[in-house]
Order: structure tokens, then sequence, then C-alpha cells
């Protein structure tokens, strides 16, 4: 099976806008209801039995099991008798805001998220049909259950083969916007490490180094509108909450925060298209994008995006059949590629790399990147040694194709 996602901006009725923004505001209070539901239930298990809180204590019996995406939605399904603007809303659209929540509880145990949170008024932005009918999309326009026919901008030809699975329904400061998830009934085969080979390093200055010698600068996407950012939120801070002209002010703000967003996400796909037309075959350092955000040069981490940089080569890299693989990342800066010597630690200021073994001089960012097309190369080659001898049955490929 292979799956892709297309983006289309919607141009709703008014009718359709205000079904959205009720469907919104009534998935947010049945997501925050579940999640009070859920934090009761742990909380009246945490405390001591020896010793209550000063201030209250959950009281839940204990043999009420744990609440769990099944058992909510069967209480969904009775809450619709007490609370009727429930029946307002399709059924599958609140059954996957319960889904999501149950994937929130999920990242938190597996994948060491923090807790999930409570959405504030305005918070809740996109809703989700995970079930179309027959024949959804007619004349650039989708049919949703339970709405009908709403028109969209088509940006790009639709493949007529591909089957809809579902469709998201965002809600952006821009407008509304429809994802559209297409699929297909057909095996496509991973790309192998044929071609050119290079090795690519990201960095704070040079936002990538390849080891042919190429460095892109890094353009600073917030630090250059931080200053008008910080204006914007001045005179939000200055009205009246909830006000009109508040209203005004903080939209302003989250367009600015939007164009931050979409002029870093379009300098990454040019960045990635770049790069696979210079080579088939593209290595990357495995980098803790979690203790970078963290560190003392965060702000400059986050701005420059690279785990969204990553996420994105790997989809351009799969679509024009390119091969793609992250390896070790440690020590990158520290070894020199031309005889593997490790030179020490460089300071942020040492932006030349000077190998007093063998005396190798080149650009500090670019022997990093000689040194990840080094590590790729030598793990390629020894999965090859293995798969010819029968020790494994493939290459280390991803096996499901990404989300796009």
């Amino acid at each position: 099976m292979f799956s892709l996602t297309y983006e289309f901006r919607l141009k709703p009725t008014k009718q359709q806008i205000e079904i959205f923004q009720d469907w919104l505001e009534i998935n947010r209070k049945v997501y925050n209801y579940a999640l009070a539901e859920r934090k009761h239930w742990y909380k009246s298990r945490s405390c001591q039995i020896n010793a209550c809180s000063l201030h209250s204590e959950y009281i839940i019996p204990a043999d009420t099991p744990r609440p769990t995406y099944s058992t909510q939605c069967k209480s969904l399904t009775a809450a619709k008798e007490q609370y009727p603007e429930l029946k307002r809303v399709h059924s599958q659209v609140l059954q996957q805001t319960l889904k999501r929540l149950e994937n929130a509880f999920t990242s938190m145990w597996e994948r060491n998220f923090g807790f999930p949170r409570f959405k504030k008024v305005g918070q809740f932005r996109s809703i989700v049909f995970p079930q179309l009918g027959k024949e959804p999309l007619n004349n650039s326009a989708v049919k949703l259950p339970a709405i009908g026919w709403v028109r969209f901008r088509q940006s790009r030809e639709i493949p007529t083969d591909a089957i809809v699975k579902q469709v998201r329904i965002v809600k952006r400061v821009s407008g509304w916007y429809a994802m559209l998830t297409l699929q297909w009934n057909v095996s496509v085969p991973q790309p192998m490490p044929v071609g050119e080979a290079i090795g690519v390093d990201v960095g704070l200055i040079s936002f990538v180094a390849i080891s042919n010698g190429l460095c892109v600068q890094r353009p600073k996407f917030f630090v250059d509108l931080q200053r008008q950012l910080k204006l914007l939120q001045q005179r939000v801070s200055r009205k009246t909450k909830e006000s009109n002209n508040w209203r005004k002010a903080q939209k302003k703000v989250t367009k600015l925060h939007e164009h931050i967003a979409n002029t870093r996400k379009d300098f990454h796909w040019k960045i990635a298209h770049q790069l696979c037309n210079t080579a088939q075959t593209i290595f990357v350092e495995d980098l803790n994008l979690v203790g970078l955000s963290r560190g003392i040069l965060g702000k400059h981490c986050l701005d420059a995006g690279w785990g969204q940089f990553f996420q994105i080569l790997e989809q351009c890299c799969f679509k024009r059949g390119v091969y793609f693989q992250k390896v070790d990342s440690r020590k990158t800066s520290q070894i020199c590629p031309n005889c593997g010597v490790e030179t020490g630690k460089k300071g942020l200021s040492e932006r030349v790399h000077a190998c007093e073994n063998c005396g190798y001089t080149t650009d500090r960012d670019v022997a990093a990147s000689q040194v990840v097309l080094i590590r790729g190369l030598a793990a390629v080659g020894q999965t090859v040694k293995m798969l010819a001898e029968g020790k494994v049955v493939g290459l280390p490929l991803r096996q499901e194709s990404p989300g796009f």
C-alpha cells in the first residue's frame, strides 16, 4: 500500500464555515472532558494510602477500569442523550478526536512526550473524516459526511486511480484547508544505494555543508522577524482581552508566525530538491534534536528547523528514488576525513579543519560532511556484504512510505 497526502485550500460558504467552527468547539469540549476523565483516574491512583493532600483528593472506586479509547467511545454514545449538541457532529469525527487523545497518551508512554494538555478556546484547529462515500471528489469539490460538497482550489492534479481514505479539515489564520489522504494498491520499490553519494552536515552558520564542498548559508527566519513580532505582541498586550481590537492584533501575530513557518518550509523543500539533483545516495547525521533544542543555542536550532528538514529530505528522496540513510553523528567534527585521526574538539569560532597528522585543510563543516559520507558508505558496504553472505534479507530501508 502506498499513500500520499495532498493539501488544498478550501473555499467554503458562510454556512459551511459556521458548521466547521461549531464542530471544532464541540470536539474541543469532548477532548477536554475525555482528558479530564483520564487525568482524574490517574490522580486517584497516585495519592498515598497513609496521607491525604491538604487541597483535595480524587476519590474514584478501586474497581473502576482505566479510561481507554473503547470505553470512552461507549460513554460518548450514552452522552448524546444527555447533551443533544453532540448529535450535530458526525459520530466518526468525535471518535477520531478520542483517538487523537489516545495517540497523545501513547506518545507520552512510548516516546517520552509530555502529559497531554487541555485545549483552550481556539486551540483545537482540525477535525478528521475517516471514511467518505463513493466518488467523494468531483469538479474541485469534496463531499463531506453530514456537510455536503465543499469546493477547494485544486492547485495540482489528483490521480484518478487513487482512493481517498480520509480528509482532515484544518483551520489556519489564512483560511481553511483540506488534507486529502490518497492511497494506491501498488508496491513501490525501495531505492538502492547507487550512483554518486554525498554526505550532508547541518549547522547554524552553514545550513547544509555537502561533502563535495558546497555550503548553503542559513537564513534566519525567526530571528530576522523577531523585532517585528515583539512589536505586534506588545500591541496585543495593550488591548482589552477578548475585544475586537485584541482579536485583530492577535490575528496579525498569528499571520506573522504562519509566514515564518511557510518561508522556512519552502526553503527546506528547495534545498531538498537541490540535494536530490546532486546525487543518488544521501547520508545525513542522526542528531539528538531534542537535546540541541534545550541547549544555549536552542532558539537558533529551532529556527533552523533541522528536524523538519530531515523529514522533508527523506520524503523528497522517496519520491525521486534517491537512497536516504542516517548515520552516527558522534565526533563528526573531531575526525579527519583524510587520515581518520581524531583531532580533538573544536571551538565554535574555529571554522577551519586543519589536521596536524596529514596536513589536510578544509572548511570545518565540509570535513564533517565528508566524515558522514565515509560512515554512510561503510554502513552500506557492510550491509551489502552481509546480504551477499545471506545474513540479512534486504537492505535496512524504511518499510513504510512517509506521509506527505
